[in-house]
Order: structure tokens, then C-alpha cells, then sequence
């Protein structure tokens, strides 16, 4: 569905990503992993267009997209919730998903993709005339992957879903994206733990490089993986 072949990306003249290849099949879970500066949020960036690649090749069903606009690989079919949350904090939820179905993919349904959201989210029905600021950071990070869905993406892409949450509310939001049955979707996360726990693969990333990568629940449980990333 995705393929990153080898690809190496930079910040002016500084290189941020070295020779990094990944893949996800539809209806994969996918966890990408590592520290803050790993570069995982570059390598976000990159398939959205808003980096180049300076070599490498990254392909969504075959076609490649490296060098396509960031609202072009929207509507491809893949979606980002990114780090940071980044709603319209000065209009009302229900205003913030309306714009996650600008893309002309997201417009057909509209109606019936928000009620999705709303089935999802209880939590954002009750606050759909609430203005953005107002909501709990819990309901912030439930609004920006309810505005990613509206798109009616093939693929959800959530940067740093825990970043400055309670672990109890990023516990119920991982709960709810399992609810999620059939979606792809690339986890990008600090919290390993988490992340292992809700993804069938992963990618470990250490400065700018895959370093690791297989099957969650061995990684999940090598002793190696376990001190450096979960201290055990």
C-alpha cells in the first residue's frame, strides 16, 4: 500500500534521514518508534509532501508520490493526525470536522462520516458547538483524529497521539482506534509500550535511521528493546 524505498531526506544542508525503507500493507497497524529527535516526525513530513527527497522513492499503491503537494497526497487516500493536535482552535467542533472533508474524496459522505467521528467519539457530539480552545486536551487529540477521518482516508497517519496526555486518556483513545476494524494505520509514538500493544509491526528509528524493525510482540519482548526503550 505504502513503500518507502532508501530514502534520504535533508534541512538545507544538514541530512535528517538516512537511507530509510519501509512498507505497510492495507489494513496493517504500524508503529514507528523512538526518542524525540529520532526523526519520525521528518519522516511524517516527507510522505506528506512537505520535505523532499533528495534520493529513494516512496510509492502509495504503486504510483509514487515524492515530490506531490501535501493536499494532492490527501487526496490519495491518506490522512495525518498530527503532533501537536493543531485544530482550529477558534471555531466549533463540529466547524473542525467539516474541514477534515474538504477533499473532494471526504465531501461525498460527509454527513455519514461525521456520525462515524460521533459514534467513535461520543464526547465530541456533546461538545459539537463548542468552540476548539475550550476542549480538554483529551478532547483536542479525539477532535484531530475525527477531522483526519472525514477525509475517509485508506490510510490514518497519528503523530505522537500520547504527547501530553493523561495515560489514562491515551489509554481510552488507543481502545477506540482498535475500534477502528480494516483501517490502516501508522502509529508514530514516543510511548513504546503503547504502541508495541496496539500494532502488528514496527519500525524502531534512531537518528534519522531504522535500526530495528519486525513484528510487535517480539520486540515487544527482547531484552534488548526492553531496557533501552521501556526500562525494564
Amino acid at each position: 500500500m505504502l513503500r518507502i524505498d532508501r530514502i534520504d531526506v535533508f534541512r538545507g544542508e544538514a541530512q535528517i534521514l538516512w537511507d530509510v525503507s519501509l512498507h505497510i500493507q492495507q489494513g496493517e497497524r504500524i508503529a514507528i518508534l523512538g526518542s524525540n529527535g529520532a526523526g519520525k516526525s521528518t519522516l511524517i513530513q516527507t510522505i506528506f509532501g512537505g520535505l523532499p527527497v533528495r534520493s529513494g522513492d516512496i510509492r502509495w499503491h504503486d504510483a509514487p508520490i515524492a515530490g506531490k503537494k501535501p493536499f494532492e497526497i490527501v487526496q490519495l487516500g491518506l490522512s495525518l493526525a498530527p503532533e501537536g493536535r493543531h485544530i482550529y482552535r477558534e471555531m466549533t467542533v463540529w466547524d473542525n470536522l467539516s474541514m477534515g472533508a474538504y477533499p473532494k474524496r471526504g465531501r461525498k459522505r460527509m454527513e455519514e462520516n461525521r456520525r462515524r467521528v460521533f459514534q467513535l467519539f461520543p464526547i465530541l457530539e456533546e461538545r459539537k458547538h463548542q468552540i476548539g480552545s475550550t476542549l480538554s486536551g483529551g478532547e483536542q487529540q479525539m477532535l484531530t483524529i475525527g477531522r483526519a477521518l472525514m477525509s475517509e482516508p485508506e490510510m490514518l497517519v497519528i503523530d505522537e497521539l500520547s504527547l501530553g496526555l493523561a495515560p489514562l486518556i491515551t489509554r481510552e483513545i488507543y481502545r477506540i482506534l482498535d475500534e477502528l476494524s480494516g483501517m490502516t494505520l501508522l502509529l508514530v509514538e514516543q510511548n513504546v509500550d503503547l504502541a508495541l500493544r496496539h500494532s502488528q509491526r514496527a519500525y524502531i528509528m534512531e537518528s534519522g535511521r531504522i535500526v530495528r524493525s519486525g513484528l510487535s510482540q517480539d520486540l515487544a519482548g527482547d531484552p534488548d528493546i526492553r531496557k533501552a526503550y521501556l526500562g525494564l
